[in-house]
């Protein structure tokens, strides 16, 4: 097979729809296809790139710890491994206290899912419609922001329940001494930036207490994103497990899930492992991200680039506009059209962003995005609109 001629659509398993772009390269906030056309990045891989791409200083702790071992095994200490550990506790709410390190967000929850299960000894989960949380068989139990994504495997891991978001009665009726977890999502990335209220996840954490509920926040999506390290911080709720990945070490694979030392003791030896989870060249990554952000003040950055990127939208005066919703630069724009010909028009405009649900164009733009990005932006969507 000439590998200069290889065909993407015989060769892959076709699980995602094709943009036709070959992207070869990134630079900040830039990507660049085979044919030198350059675009301004605010998908980031669907919030992966944090810091853009091509980051000098993230290209250096890599390179570094290349140089020195990339994996190795959990039962050996690493010291990088323990700095990210201690590092990632150190910005996370202050009851969680161990951690647990995996690959990818579906990774995060999983082990949340079954961490829950062991310490409670109940197997009942629940989790709220139209949530994400992933697509392997026990996260997509708990997953219904899309039909499609469920309907190949029914029926799945019984145990999970759905109920509505935002909807406290439903909590009430629903959370009790048979569950085992409470699983929700801060803001709901997949189903179109939707956030919950501060009202809700008080009331969640409250009922959690009352029923001995483990409470996870899935903050795949969220962490790093709104402005806070982590969106609990957004609305002053810690729950008992945190699920993080994404943006965590700029792009490679890696995912963190937090809990509480009570949890974290119930959890025995080889019940759960992974065997590139927390591997140091992942570690080194985390670390000089977390880094990063803190030298540059890029959270603080985040909350006003944000601020400022919602009220331009707000300010686009287009029948098509439906609402605009978001927090830091996890931003929604929802169209009571179908967002497809919107994103293919910004595409060949030279701006990615983000489907969510079938109407919404998402925004995760890297965390060091300019004012001047976001008027081109709004200027291009004025055009489209």
């Amino acid at each position: 097979m000439n590998n200069e001629n290889l065909d993407n659509k015989k060769i892959m398993i076709s699980t995602f729809p094709v943009r036709e772009l070959n992207i070869t390269r990134g630079n900040g906030v830039y990507l660049y296809d085979d044919k030198g056309n350059k675009y301004l990045d605010l998908m980031t891989n669907i919030g992966v790139s944090i810091l853009g791409h091509n980051c000098k200083a993230i290209n250096s702790a890599i390179t570094d710890q290349l140089s020195k071992i990339s994996n190795i095994h959990w039962s050996f200490h690493n010291k990088v491994r323990e700095k990210a550990a201690a590092k990632l506790i150190s910005i996370t709410p202050k009851n969680l206290n161990r951690i647990y390190f995996g690959n990818s967000g579906a990774e995060a929850v999983e082990a949340a899912i079954k961490f829950s299960m062991i310490y409670s000894g109940r197997r009942k989960i629940i989790s709220a419609k139209l949530g994400y949380h992933g697509k392997t068989l026990a996260t997509l139990s708990a997953t219904t922001s899309s039909p499609k994504y469920r309907k190949p495997f029914l029926p799945l891991i019984p145990g999970f329940e759905q109920i509505r978001f935002n909807d406290e009665e439903e909590l009430k009726e629903t959370v009790n001494k048979d569950t085992a977890a409470l699983i929700l999502e801060p803001i709901q990335g997949e189903s179109g930036i939707k956030l919950a209220t501060k009202q809700y996840l008080k009331a969640a954490r409250d009922i959690c207490n009352d029923t001995e509920t483990v409470l996870i926040f899935d903050e795949v999506q969220t962490g790093f994103r709104t402005g806070h390290w982590t969106a609990s911080e957004l609305y002053n709720v810690e729950p008992d497990i945190i699920c993080l990945s994404k943006g965590i070490a700029n792009g490679l694979a890696m995912s963190a899930t937090l809990t509480t030392e009570e949890i974290a003791e119930t959890v025995g030896k080889s019940v759960h492992s992974s065997t590139f989870g927390g591997n140091p060249l992942v570690c080194a990554a985390s670390l000089a991200t977390i880094n990063y952000i803190e030298q540059n003040n890029l959270l603080s950055h985040s909350k006003e680039i944000g601020s400022y990127f919602m009220s331009e939208l707000n300010n686009l005066d287009s029948p098509l506009i439906r609402d605009v919703r978001g927090a830091g630069l996890m931003i929604g724009l929802d169209l009571k059209k179908k967002s497809s010909e919107y994103l293919k028009k910004l595409q060949e405009k030279g701006i990615i962003a983000a489907p969510a649900s079938s109407t919404v164009l998402r925004f995760l733009p890297p965390l060091i995005i300019q004012k001047e990005h976001v008027d081109r932006t709004v200027e291009e969507l004025n055009n489209i609109l």
